[in-house]
């Protein structure tokens, strides 16, 4: 790796690391100047940097802040009443029709999961989604109330739906 061009005294005499004062180094970081080991070094785009400056950002993605926490909780709430009353009447008044279960699951949590991304402007992260995610297994648990319930095999097909659906709506925003 290249690094910045030293004056030539530090380019003939090996100077001592600032973390190891007992290592001779003739390493230095491209950002600040220090003297570095091998053992200290972080490898950056732009050459080699020390542990202060070769620490790595978080994304603006992940960087969620509190505010987004709240509009995301709000949003999940909305789509836990609302979305589950029209899943609810969507399927009771389509539930004849083959496979429409399954397309209404797979609906609710992708619209569910995308409104709450939209709502923290594409944020993403763990708590997003699990947010979003018991957002869509409530809004599930309403439209439960609105199907009627023939037998343990229909019990079981619903729970399924309801996990593809809460695993889509957490995966739009993980």
């Amino acid at each position: 790796m290249a690094t910045e061009p030293r004056p030539a005294s530090q380019e003939a005499n090996p100077g001592y690391c600032n973390w190891h004062p007992e290592t001779e180094t003739r390493l230095y970081c491209s950002h600040c100047g220090k003297s570095i080991c091998t053992l200290c070094l972080v490898q950056a785009p732009v050459g080699i940097r020390c542990r202060e400056c070769g620490r790595p950002e978080k994304l603006p993605t992940y960087d969620v802040q509190r505010s987004y926490y709240a509009r995301a909780i709000g949003v999940g709430v909305a789509i836990a009443i609302v979305g589950g009353v029209l899943w609810g009447i969507l399927h009771n008044q389509l539930g004849m029709l083959p496979f429409v279960g399954w397309l209404l699951g797979i609906g609710a949590g992708y619209a569910g999961g995308e409104l709450i991304s939209r709502s923290v402007n594409r944020k993403r992260g763990v708590t997003l989604a699990w947010i979003a995610g018991v957002a869509v297994g409530m809004a599930g648990v309403v439209h439960f109330f609105f199907i009627p319930l023939l037998g343990g095999f229909s019990i079981v097909v619903n729970l399924l739906i309801l996990a593809l659906a809460v695993f889509i709506a957490a995966s739009r925003v993980r």
